[in-house]
């Protein structure tokens, strides 16, 4: 659809999805948006505009941002230059885009806009459910989000969380190929309870990490006694049940001699991963499960390859070696365990068994990525948490988190390590205590770092984890560079720099104030690691709170765009462009 200058604009959902859209192409320089067009200055405000050959151009409005791109769009969105139409639609925008785009990479254009739409579609269905979906939270949990506690009453965050956008990814709430029953049966911003299916696949076909003492591979746990000692019993999601499980049973030299059970698995419920589901009977066990699906980009599919079973557990024993060397961390930063996991060769014949620690049940256990959501009744969830833990301040609250977020982060820098514990991997653990609000942090999922090996084994000597023990050879580096990058787009990014600026747009202090306690936090736990040439200290105060810019992730363009040829990706979750340094803002220290 195109739509003359001057008629009503686009509103509603659609135009904040295609707001979200062109500032994540601005943001990744996606055709030359960010360093090939010339500033226009209209009635109405700046513009960008883009022409490429004799093709016609295109006007993109724009307003000053500062969170990762100098510019964002606004409305009216794109203009034709020639005619004045305005474009207002994925396929229209898109369209165009990919005109200006060479012609080999096109057909990622045309797959992002098929992205645009079924996360269209998922935001129109977020917001005629709404109410639905509040009720029954309530009816669960209970009417203050700030009382669910525990790792059941963590469910009802997830399903929050769900519910909101990525601080970066524009069609976050998209997931590839899902009908509305099916989200509505399996995802988490519904909150349903399902049962799994059991797949019995021969012993000797099948490796197992983390032993077996535990019987949750057991045949006779699930029903079929009879294949006891000749086969283990996998749970799978329903989803995966049909045509891509036969097709991985071929595929992996399986077909004949794996039994699909009859009888209904456990019953349970999706985690904000959706491919992860928390047992309804045991809330603290979680099973991590692969799904022929993608979220976050085409590419960035909802499989498990067998390596990054491997590698989480290393990870794991890795933060945990940290730890013990590390008294302050003790009890502060807690870790689910994850060296329990199967697979029998292929992505899609993979299961993790994740247990969180036990003690949690008096505790609210919230995930970042939900502190910004709308809790039921209205005002934003941060502000219940603060209400009964914080005095109300929900500064003191991000306050908290900072400082503790930031200490741990930093002193993994010093040990040569980044995590991509971002806001879905990283809970907060509050609760109250006699001297006041206690809060940990509580982390899973670490099978993507980047470790330095020459300063880990600096620190560590002999007791650093030999390569060999991960699987993913691009996890060691020969620098500081790869390890910076990541602790400033996840850490910095989507764990700090996102709740300054998502706390100032909901009017809780302005964004100076808030970038400030910002840097502050992050310069005091830099102080700490010692600032002398070449410490871990000086060079996050170069490379992060000095540095004229700093690393952005280029999501769209490795996950959908483009292909990994043409992008040069080697990890599509770890593809970056650069953008302002947000903590400039606030002046030296």
């Amino acid at each position: 659809m195109t739509r003359p200058t001057g008629l009503a604009p686009v509103a509603g959902v659609e135009a904040e999805l295609l707001l979200r859209v062109l500032s994540a192409l601005l943001r990744e320089d996606v055709v030359g948006w960010r360093t090939r067009s010339e500033p226009v200055r209209r009635a109405d405000g700046e513009w960008l505009r883009l022409g490429h050959g004799a093709g016609d151009a295109l006007l993109m409005a724009v307003h000053e941002d500062g969170f990762q791109s100098a510019y964002a769009a606004r409305l009216p969105l794109l203009l034709r230059e020639s005619d004045g139409i305005a474009l207002d639609d994925g396929e229209s925008v898109l369209g165009a885009l990919g005109e200006l785009a060479e012609p080999v990479d096109r057909a990622g254009f045309a797959a992002f806009a098929e992205e645009c739409g079924q996360a269209l579609d998922a935001l129109r269905l977020h917001a005629e459910t709404r109410d639905e979906i509040d009720t029954a939270l309530v009816d669960r949990y209970g009417g203050d989000p700030a009382a669910w506690t525990g790792l059941a009453g963590g469910l009802g965050f997830d399903t929050l969380a769900a519910r909101s956008d990525h601080p970066v990814y524009p069609t976050s709430r998209g997931r590839s190929g899902l009908s509305v029953g099916q989200l509505r049966s399996y995802a988490p911003e519904f909150g349903p309870s399902f049962t799994l299916r059991q797949l019995a696949l021969p012993c000797e076909d099948v490796t197992v990490g983390g032993g077996t003492d535990d019987p949750w591979l057991s045949p006779a746990e699930a029903g079929a006694p009879e294949l006891e000692g000749s086969h283990y019993v996998f749970p799978v999601h329903p989803l995966t049940v049909g045509e891509p499980l036969r097709q991985a049973l071929r595929d992996a030299g399986l077909e004949g001699r794996a039994k699909l059970l009859d009888g209904p698995g456990p019953e349970v419920v999706p985690t904000l991963s959706m491919r992860t589901v928390a047992l309804t009977a045991d809330p603290a066990r979680h099973l991590k499960l692969p799904l022929a699906t993608a979220t976050l980009g085409l590419r960035n599919r909802r499989t498990i390859k067998p390596g990054t079973l491997v590698d989480g557990a290393a990870g794991q024993r890795l933060v945990e070696a940290v730890i013990a060397r590390e008294p302050r961390f003790q009890g502060a930063v807690l870790h689910a365990d994850e060296t329990r996991y199967a697979h029998a060769g292929h992505e899609l014949l993979a299961v993790l068994v994740r247990r969180f620690p036990s003690g949690l049940d008096d505790a609210v256990v919230v995930p970042m990525a939900a502190l910004l959501c709308p809790a039921p009744g209205g005002p934003l969830l941060i502000e219940r948490l603060a209400e009964r833990f914080y005095g109300g301040d929900p500064l003191a609250l991000i306050d908290a988190v900072l400082s503790l977020l930031f200490d741990w982060q930093t002193t993994l820098f010093a040990y040569g390590i980044a995590l991509e514990s971002h806001q879905q991997n990283i809970s907060l653990v509050i609760d109250a205590s006699t001297g006041g609000p206690r809060l940990r942090l509580l982390l899973k999922d670490n099978d993507g770092p980047r470790v330095h090996h020459a300063r880990l084994r600096s620190v560590m000597g002999e007791q650093a984890p030999d390569p060999g023990e991960f699987d993913d050879a691009r996890i060691f580096v020969d620098g500081d560079g790869p390890v910076l990058d990541l602790f400033t787009t996840i850490t910095v990014h989507l764990c700090a720099g996102s709740y300054a600026f998502g706390l100032a747009r909901h009017g809780h202090a302005p964004l100076e104030r808030l970038l400030r306690l910002v840097r502050d936090r992050l310069a005091e736990a830099a102080e700490r690691l010692g600032t002398g040439p070449g410490e871990p200290g000086a060079l996050l105060r170069a490379h992060v709170l000095d540095a004229p810019e700093l690393p952005v992730k280029a999501m769209v363009t490795a996950g959908t765009l483009l292909s990994k040829e043409r992008s040069g990706a080697a990890d599509i979750n770890k593809h970056y462009t650069t953008g302002p340094n947000y903590l400039l803002r606030t002046g030296t220290s």
